[in-house]
């Protein structure tokens, strides 16, 4: 049977590794296995959704949707520590991963849980961020997008990283339709750091 890391497959055999990531003058390392997104090494959109995030001392929570072992919220956290962190993720071994990280690397005031996109999320926060899975299909992608909406506080903002080639023009597109705005942040060898605020 073919498995993926946006399913949830719980007879997957593991091969646990540890990896480590020098995010700004932090150092953070990340458990991984088989059968979660990016298992090998921190995915290079992750990084460069994180290098371009824009912090700003209203930011007290933040929701991670797909957040996988946790690469993107945790490296957030360590450097931002005054924010509140939510993580989900349909994939029950990237959520066990991410607790075991946030204890690996020290982090605190950090929920981490399973939700399929937001059928688990209750709460408003400040800002969501995702690198969506786009092997899941533009179904599940736009449901990040679209779902964020409700998600957010006012002048809440949604942060994505997306490939050119991979549908960041429709997602810019489907990001303007839900929020009456959306802005490129950052090209980085053809990914798109996209951003729309809730006004």
């Amino acid at each position: 049977m073919t498995t993926h890391y946006y399913t949830n497959n719980t007879d997957l055999p593991s091969h646990e590794k540890e990896l480590r990531y020098q995010f700004k003058d932090q150092t953070l390392c990340f458990l991984s296995d088989d059968g979660v997104f990016s298992k090998n090494r921190l995915d290079y959109g992750s990084c460069a959704l994180m290098e371009n995030f824009i912090y700003q001392p209203w930011m007290h929570t933040l929701l991670d949707v797909g957040c996988g072992y946790g690469a993107i919220s945790l490296c957030l956290k360590k450097v931002y520590p005054f924010s509140h962190m939510t993580l989900v993720d349909v994939n029950q071994r990237a959520i066990h991963l991410a607790k075991q990280n946030v204890i690996k690397n020290g982090l605190q005031d950090i929920d981490v849980h399973e939700s399929d996109v937001y059928q688990q999320v209750m709460d408003t926060y400040d800002v969501i961020v995702s690198n969506p899975p786009i092997r899941a299909g533009k179904k599940v992608v736009f449901s990040i997008l679209e779902g964020a909406f409700n998600h957010l506080h006012t002048q809440g903002e949604l942060w994505i990283v997306i490939q050119k080639k991979q549908g960041a023009p429709s997602a810019l597109k489907k990001m303007k339709e839900v929020f009456g705005n959306a802005e490129v942040i950052a090209k980085d060898k053809g990914y798109y750091i996209i951003k729309s605020k809730k006004e």
